[in-house]
């Protein structure tokens, strides 16, 4: 089956293509770096070519209110009209559990309008509402840093890891159509500023997270469950303990590898760079 994943080279995208491949699908990792972009339409209809499923994780390039709002629309929209040219079946979109409930926030405003332009089209369809990954934790924390000192509310949140986020959608991506929206959470709820203050400890980072229920996230204020999902909502196996020595390992061997003597033929120029957007969805 074919595949193609509009954000395919982020986090959860290059995931989400590595899991279709090895459970023997064909997807196509689509973005601007290779040709595809999804707001101008610009290789839309090459890269959909004989797709039977389109996932959407991609995200904006730009973060205020406008801005993000016009990309997922306008992107939404784009995708729509060329999956009706070419024929795919199955329309998915990776959203964000709450995006119904903070209306403070432009970002997740903008992630609502996204679900209503997926809704409203011609495409079957199905929305996989996610919670917050445990991988963006320290983003969270930095966005919130004044100095040394981080300031961060107490509401819940129920953390994934973002490879059971792309699992969740790649069952979702090879399965039939819901027209219909799932939320996937992790097994675990936190204090949102407690799970910061581990994680920063864990990676030996001194900063002192302190609680202010005033502080906001992605410029709302949070009341205690607003980014906790329904009862019904699908729960990934990742604890965030084991998630936690699982990134110790691989920081441990990236720095083991990096201290390793390289050859002239290992330290060519032509090893790939980290891309700017290889943290984005």
């Amino acid at each position: 089956m074919k595949i193609v994943v509009i954000g395919g080279t982020g986090l959860i995208g290059s995931k989400l293509v590595e899991r279709l491949s090895r459970d023997g699908h064909e997807p196509l990792a689509a973005s601007p770096g290779s040709g595809v972009d999804a707001l101008t339409g610009e290789g839309l209809a090459a890269a959909l070519e004989g797709a039977q499923v389109v996932v959407d994780v991609s995200n904006a390039p730009a973060w205020d209110d406008a801005a993000v709002l016009d990309f997922f629309e306008t992107s939404s929209r784009s995708m729509l009209a060329a999956e009706t040219t070419a024929r795919v079946g199955h329309h998915v979109t990776l959203s964000v559990v709450g995006a119904d409930r903070v209306p403070e926030s432009g970002y997740l405003r903008a992630k609502l309008a996204q679900e209503q332009a997926v809704k409203a089209g011609p495409i079957p369809y199905t929305i996989l509402r996610a919670t917050q990954f445990f991988e963006f934790i320290g983003r969270i924390a930095d966005s919130s840093t004044d100095g040394d000192t981080v300031r961060l509310p107490s509401a819940l949140v129920q953390p994934a890891a973002a490879d059971d986020v792309a699992g969740t959608l790649a069952d979702i991506a090879v399965g039939a159509p819901l027209n219909d929206t799932v939320e996937l959470a992790g097994p675990e709820a936190f204090p949102l500023d407690e799970l910061a203050r581990r994680a920063l400890k864990a990676s030996g980072d001194r900063r002192e997270v302190i609680t202010d229920i005033h502080a906001r996230y992605f410029g709302a204020e949070l009341d205690g469950r607003s980014l906790i999902p329904g009862d019904d909502a699908r729960i990934a196996s990742t604890r965030f303990d084991d998630w936690l020595g699982q990134s110790a390992v691989t920081r441990s061997n990236h720095k083991t590898r990096k201290d390793l003597p390289c050859s002239p033929q290992s330290s060519s120029s032509t090893a790939p760079s980290p891309s700017p957007r290889a943290g984005t969805a």
